[in-house]
């Protein structure tokens, strides 16, 4: 049980801030450019072997990106936006052999017309993405944004009244800008006491039902108790643990399609 919870950690993908003296938005440069997969651009290659998990969860990274090509706001192609954090970033290797990469492959394979467009952050809050997101509705202008965020909020004792209001405030927004919004939920070890790890579980659960908000229920365990899914350091999830993912986001996403 203990290596469980340890594992799981790693999904929510900020082991190193609880030591931290404040709850600051996280400072990272605004986004350049956004990508999607593509055949005809130059590769973008993010390997962060080099960091120590501490060094990387200390500050955002910036929005993870993979081989792609340009994305134009009003293009024809439907997209959706993942706003989130390590889970989609793909921490700890190359960004390409993430699921949100993959998820775009397994799109391309089935001759959807549905993109991913990853704005994802390592170390990312809901303080974050809240101030991040509308340039990036206004960019991008997608049909469908995926907020996968909430966990770093869990891990540093944030209240939970709070990390609700901002994924509401998020879910408002997505819907003002005329597109769909989706929640994945996230847990945290027990070991923050049975009061607050209720009344977080329940934030994801009260923000989409409040928000209107599609949600996709926590679906980690069997890769968090895989030592085989997991990074050396015990933290991160492998390349290998990606396609799971896929398999467990795709239809409740296709659903919205």
């Amino acid at each position: 049980m203990r290596s469980f919870y340890l594992s799981l950690i790693c999904f929510l993908g900020f082991a190193g801030t609880l030591a931290n003296d404040s709850f600051a938005a996280p400072t990272h440069s605004e986004p350049k450019v956004l990508q999607e997969v593509s055949k005809n651009t130059a590769v973008t290659k993010e390997l962060s072997q080099k960091s120590s998990p501490a060094d990387e969860f200390a500050k955002p990274r910036s929005p993870a990106t993979s081989s792609a090509e340009n994305v134009s706001a009003g293009a024809a192609d439907p997209k959706i936006l993942v706003l989130g954090d390590s889970i989609s970033a793909g921490y700890g290797m190359n960004i390409d052999d993430g699921w949100v990469n993959l998820m775009n492959q397994t799109l391309i394979q089935r001759e959807s017309p549905w993109r991913l467009i990853n704005a994802s952050i390592s170390g990312e809050t809901t303080v974050g993405g809240l101030k991040r997101l509308p340039e990036l509705l206004e960019i991008y202008k997608p049909q469908i944004v995926v907020l996968e965020l909430g966990g770093n909020d869990g891990l540093r004792g944030y209240p939970a009244a709070k990390i609700r209001a901002n994924l509401l405030t998020m879910t408002q927004l997505v819907k003002k800008a005329g597109a769909k919004p989706v929640i994945i939920s996230m847990r945290i070890p027990p070991n923050y006491g049975p009061r607050y790890t209720r009344a977080f579980e329940s934030v994801f659960v009260d923000a989409a039902a409040q928000g209107g908000a599609a949600l996709v229920p926590f679906l980690f365990e069997a890769v968090a108790a895989s030592r085989d899914l997991m990074q050396a350091d015990g933290i991160h999830p492998t390349a290998a643990a990606q396609p799971l993912l896929v398999e467990g986001f795709l239809p409740y996403l296709e659903s919205l399609m």
